[in-house]
């Protein structure tokens, strides 16, 4: 069955309670195999068959209590949480201002000891004036934190902003029961909390604000790539150029670009030439040649000359669109590490709450007096400080920061699994063509017989090869062409597999072919046979080109080295990673390859069905094992690593087997990918460290663990102050990754 991935806009999530509420009640419903929540950008990715609607999971979420958005267009997604995230910032401000108005006053006059008494009547009218105000913050002020905790109640469920509202609910409640019933209680519990109460909401509020701030950077990357792509294109219709929107385009149309523009989406060049900047693409500074029939990708920058294309992908169909779509379904996965905060976030809230009401009933039981005014201000203590803000925070930043990070090197993820588990390898194996190598072999010489000329060779062998789509044939037709050697016809044409070809030129018998074809044709090969194995030795393959009777020469050819091969194989071993060749080359020729990069594991002559068995040959000797390869025949694999990298240039299907694809083609890339994800688990597990540890300490303490020992407890108002920059702390942390340089990376 064919399936959507629908990706929504969320509101109203305030904790890792919420994300799992989200998930849970998706993942019931029929059709929707998956829903994840990327709590750092308040986005839903959900993947469903095409029978549910997007209108279903719109109403599920509303029913619980949150406001959702189905995204159709990224850059009208990223104006409208712009817009979305300032409204909300200004409120939060606004609110947290006014409660501050009435807080801070309040809290002073407590540290001087001038608060109003209780027991006089001026005292008593001035409180409950006061209680009034303080019950007109907490709806203005606190208002979304009440109403998440109604609408969580409703559904028989609890989340932070039950904690909050429980918090300040109860000490605004017992204030006026304090006032309206002070005789009834105590000397010493005769206290209103008031000034907790607003102060708590202030700094929840201030905490919030704070945390947008903190976030506005960590969507830097999918910002960049959006900019990559103008928002006009100018088309011709009817003989006439007219400026449009990129969105209004469509396959088929007729794009003019001019010198210095950006090329809107994907296309086939059609007229003109000019040199095209795709180093947003391959990394490479040096601008690429295009002609006529070559394709161009939407994003790129064209130098320096005018031409006209043809629209071949647009809209989500271009490399751009694909590229960002991504790095947004990456970046809203979640790792192993994720587990272990989600399972602690489901039981997280109910378990404070019982927490809290213990706390209470051993203050009132076996507490000192006044025994009701220390049981409410230690469990009012327990439920503020151990909002799990922090914990719901504590990956997702760091993942989305991280896989960001990489784009920015080159570097797609497809999942925060691949991202995690990237740090853990230990081997590496790369297949040698077009990933070790350029993929392109070339004629490196020509050798002929004596009394032959090599532009004689070279015609023999590309009239041979001209109907050939092999790479080797591909090398030596066009070698031919460099050196001007005219094609004749060819009769009798003959592919012999795995040996070569024959035909007839000119009514004479020609081969061209390995040495084994030379022996099954019993064509003495004399003295050429030693100089065939130093090229071989030396990385070169020997073509023999022949008559039936003699041999005229020896073509070789060799696929290039990637320039920066060698440096960033000698830095993945300098990192104490163990490097394998695997190819389907001679195992001579595979040698003499591995050691111009300094590889001295080599897997040679391995079919390409072959190559699957011996990655799962190095995970039973323990090793955990990352693949990296281009072609087809890699995929298989790329899929049985622990991680598959893909070299970018390479095929479509090599890169959805991979879980990371290099889309500079450099071996850096992975050195790069190694250390983002070194980086980013490190992140993480401070991050994680920091809110466990946090609550761990914290909620004690508020329970009041240390009066026996210090006589102190700790204020409700101090514990808002912890909670509220616990979150803060967490993304500050996770922003630091924007700042990380790979060392040694190639950009």
């Amino acid at each position: 069955m064919n399936r959507n991935t629908y990706r929504f806009m969320i509101s109203g999530m305030h904790c890792a309670s919420c994300v799992a509420k989200i998930e849970k009640s998706l993942k019931a419903v029929s059709g929707i195999s998956d829903a994840k929540v990327n709590f750092a950008d308040n986005t839903l990715l959900v993947d469903a068959n095409q029978d549910l609607l997007p209108d279903t999971v719109i109403n599920i979420i509303t029913e619980l209590g949150y406001g959702a958005v189905l995204s159709v267009d990224l850059e009208l997604e990223e104006q409208q949480r712009k817009s979305i995230e300032q409204q909300h910032y200004s409120a939060l401000i606004i609110k947290t201002v006014v409660a501050s108005l009435l807080g801070v006053p309040l809290m002073i006059l407590g540290l001087l000891g001038l608060e109003p008494s209780l027991v006089s009547g001026s005292g008593k009218l001035i409180n409950l004036i006061l209680g009034v105000a303080t019950f007109a913050i907490l709806v203005y002020s606190g208002g979304h934190f009440f109403k998440g905790a109604w609408k969580a109640l409703k559904k028989h469920d609890a989340n932070m902003d039950t904690l909050i509202a429980m918090g300040t609910g109860i000490a605004w409640v017992y204030s006026m029961i304090a006032i309206l019933f002070t005789q009834q209680l105590p000397i010493m519990a005769q206290h209103v909390y008031f000034e907790a109460a607003v102060i708590i909401i202030a700094l929840v509020n201030l905490g919030a604000v704070l945390e947008l701030r903190a976030r506005r950077h960590t969507s830097d990357a999918i910002k960049k790539l959006m900019k990559l792509q103008p928002k006009t294109a100018r088309i011709i219709r009817d003989g006439e150029e007219i400026d449009v929107p990129v969105a209004t385009l469509e396959i088929g149309c007729q794009i003019r670009v001019r010198p210095g523009e950006q090329i809107p989406v994907d296309g086939e060049l059609t007229s003109g030439t000019s040199f095209i900047d795709e180093s947003m693409l391959t990394g490479e500074p040096i601008a690429n040649l295009k002609k006529i029939g070559d394709s161009v990708i939407g994003g790129t920058l064209n130098k320096n000359g005018s031409f006209i294309f043809k629209a071949t992908r647009v809209g989500k169909a271009t490399v751009l669109a694909q590229i960002i779509q991504m790095v947004q379904q990456a970046q809203s996965s979640k790792p192993p590490l994720a587990r272990l905060a989600d399972t602690i976030a489901s039981y997280f809230v109910p378990g404070v709450l019982i927490i809290a009401i213990i706390t209470a009933l051993i203050w009132f039981n076996v507490g000192v007096e006044p025994r009701v005014a220390y049981m409410l201000v230690t469990s009012m203590a327990v439920l503020v400080i151990a909002c799990p803000c922090a914990l719901g925070l504590a990956i997702p930043i760091s993942v989305m920061v991280g896989i960001g990070k990489a784009a920015e090197y080159g570097i797609l993820i497809r999942n925060a699994q691949a991202l995690q588990q990237a740090g853990e390898l230990t081997a590496i194996i790369l297949d040698k063509t077009g990933t070790i190598t350029e993929g392109h072999p070339q004629v490196t010489g020509v050798y002929p017989s004596q009394n032959v000329d090599v532009k004689y060779i070279l015609s023999l062998a590309a009239s041979l090869e001209a109907g050939s789509e092999h790479p080797l044939a591909e090398a030596i037709v066009n070698a031919a062409k460099e050196q001007q050697s005219n094609l004749v016809s060819v009769t009798d044409f003959k592919a012999i597999m795995g040996h070569g070809v024959t035909g007839k030129i000119e009514g004479q018998q020609i081969f061209l072919g390995n040495h084994s074809l030379m022996m099954d044709q019993k064509i003495p090969v004399g003295g050429w046979l030693q100089r065939a194995d130093e090229f071989a030795q030396s990385a070169q393959t020997p073509i023999f080109v022949a008559t039936d009777q003699a041999i005229l020469g020896v073509i070789t050819i060799a696929d290039p080295i990637k320039a920066h091969a060698k440096n960033a194989i000698a830095r993945l071993q300098k990192m104490g990673l163990k490097i394998v060749m695997i190819t389907g080359d001679h195992q001579t020729t595979a040698q003499a390859i591995a050691s111009q990069v300094g590889i001295s594991d080599v897997m040679a002559e391995v079919l390409p069905q072959d190559k699957a068995n011996r990655v799962a040959q190095l995970q039973r000797q323990g090793e955990k094992v990352g693949m990296v390869g281009d072609g087809i025949n890699d995929a298989p694999a790329l899929a049985q690593a622990e991680v598959g990298f893909a070299i970018g240039t390479g095929t479509d299907i090599a890169i959805e087997s991979a879980g990371i694809t290099l889309m500079r083609g450099s071996l850096h890339g992975i050195a790069d990918a190694i250390l983002i994800s070194k980086q980013t688990v490190k992140n993480m597990k401070q991050n994680l460290f920091g809110a466990f540890f946090y609550n761990i300490i914290g909620i004690p303490i508020a329970a009041g663990i240390l009066f026996p020992f210090t006589g102190l407890l700790l204020s409700p108002m101090l514990a808002g102050a912890a909670m509220a920059f616990s979150s803060v702390t967490v993304v500050a942390n996770a922003n630091r990754l924007r700042f990380y340089k790979p060392s040694g990376a190639n950009v």
